[in-house]
C-alpha cells in the first residue's frame, strides 16, 4: 500500500463537483469483507487487514462460496454499500467517519478504507476487489472528501451538523424499512396459515355420510335398532310414518275398557248375564225363522191364481 488520498487544491479530479454533491458516482466491485483494526489509519494497518480478509476469502472459496458483488455509491455524504440487484443498503459509511483510504500498487484490484462504526465506535477496515477501477474508486472518495471540506469551510461548520442529522434520518428510515419488511413477512405467514386452516376444514374435504342400501323393491330395509330416516326413497315418495305402539290400555269416560269383538268370548261374562244373552239370541232367531216360513207359505199358497 503506497497511496493514500490527501487534500490538494491543485489536484485534478475525475468528476464534476455537481456529480458528487447533488448525486453520486456508482461503482461495481467484489466485497471481501470488513475487519476490526486497532488504528484509524496507516499503511501497515491496512495491509494486515487485507492479508487477513484474503485468507478468510480463500477458505470460503475452497468451500464453494463465491465472493459477493456489491455496488458502491460515492458522494460528499459518504460511501454506501448496496446489494446490486435489490438495491438494499448493507453498510452506510458516513464521510466524516472515514479516516483513511488507499489502493494497493502490488495488487491493483484491491482498495480499502477505514471507517469508525457509529454503534460500537470501533474502527473497521473495508476491503474490496475491483479488476479495473480500484485506483479510480480511491480517487473518487478523495474528491468527495475535498468537496465536503470546502463546503464545510464555506458554511462555517453548519453543514456538518446538517449532514449528521440527515445521516441519522437515513438510518432511522432504513430501520423502519427493515421493520416494515419483517411485519410484511409475518402478515404473509399468518395469511398462509389461515388459508391452510380454511382448506382443511372446508366441507369439500369432510366425509359425506353414505346413503343406506335398498332391496330389490327399492325400499330401505327395516332395522329395529336405528330409527326410520326421513330421507325419501329413490322414486320420490316419502314412506308413511310408523305409528307408535303404546303399552298403556286406553279407557273410556266411565273408566271401562273399550269393547273388542275379537277378544270377547263366552267366558268373559258372569253366568247370569251369559244366560240372558243366550235367551235373547234364541228369541231373536225364532221370529226370524217364523217370518221366513210365513212369507214362504203366503207367497207359495195364499195367493190365488187366476184361472
Amino acid at each position: 500500500m503506497n497511496r493514500a488520498f490527501s487534500r490538494k487544491k491543485d489536484k485534478t479530479w475525475m468528476h464534476t463537483p455537481e456529480a458528487l454533491s447533488k448525486h453520486y458516482i456508482p461503482y461495481n466491485a467484489k466485497f471481501l469483507g470488513s475487519t476490526e483494526v486497532e488504528q484509524p489509519k496507516g499503511t501497515e494497518v491496512v495491509r494486515d487487514a487485507v492479508r487477513k480478509l484474503k485468507f478468510a476469502r480463500h477458505i470460503k472459496k475452497s468451500e464453494g462460496q463465491k465472493t459477493p458483488k456489491v455496488e458502491l455509491q460515492i458522494s460528499i455524504y459518504g460511501v454506501k454499500i448496496l446489494e446490486p440487484k435489490t438495491k438494499e443498503v448493507q453498510h452506510n459509511c458516513q464521510l466524516h467517519r472515514i479516516s483513511f483510504c488507499a489502493d494497493d500498487k502490488t495488487d491493483k484490484r484491491i482498495f480499502t478504507f477505514i471507517c469508525k462504526d457509529s454503534e460500537s465506535n470501533k474502527h473497521l477496515c473495508y476491503v474490496f476487489d475491483s479488476e479495473k477501477c480500484a485506483e479510480e474508486i480511491t480517487l473518487t472518495i478523495g474528491q468527495a472528501f475535498d468537496l465536503a471540506y470546502r463546503k464545510f469551510l464555506e458554511s462555517g461548520g453548519k453543514d456538518v451538523e446538517t449532514r449528521k442529522q440527515i445521516a441519522g434520518l437515513q438510518k432511522r428510515i432504513q430501520e423502519l424499512e427493515t421493520e416494515n419488511t419483517e411485519l410484511r413477512n409475518k402478515v404473509q405467514d399468518l395469511e398462509n396459515q389461515l388459508r391452510t386452516t380454511q382448506i382443511s376444514t372446508s366441507p369439500a374435504t369432510s366425509m359425506t355420510p353414505k346413503s343406506p342400501s335398498t332391496d330389490i323393491f327399492d325400499m330401505v330395509p327395516f332395522s329395529p335398532i336405528t330409527p326410520q330416516s326421513s330421507t325419501p326413497t329413490r322414486n320420490g315418495t316419502q314412506p308413511p310414518p310408523v305409528p307408535s305402539r303404546s303399552t298403556e290400555i286406553k279407557r273410556d269416560l266411565f273408566g271401562a275398557e273399550p269393547f273388542d269383538p275379537f277378544n270377547c268370548g263366552a267366558g268373559d261374562f258372569p253366568p247370569d248375564i251369559q244366560s240372558k244373552l243366550d235367551e235373547m239370541q234364541v228369541s231373536t232367531v225364532i221370529p226370524i225363522v217364523f217370518r221366513w216360513e210365513f212369507s214362504h207359505s203366503y207367497l207359495g199358497f195364499g195367493i190365488p191364481r187366476g184361472g
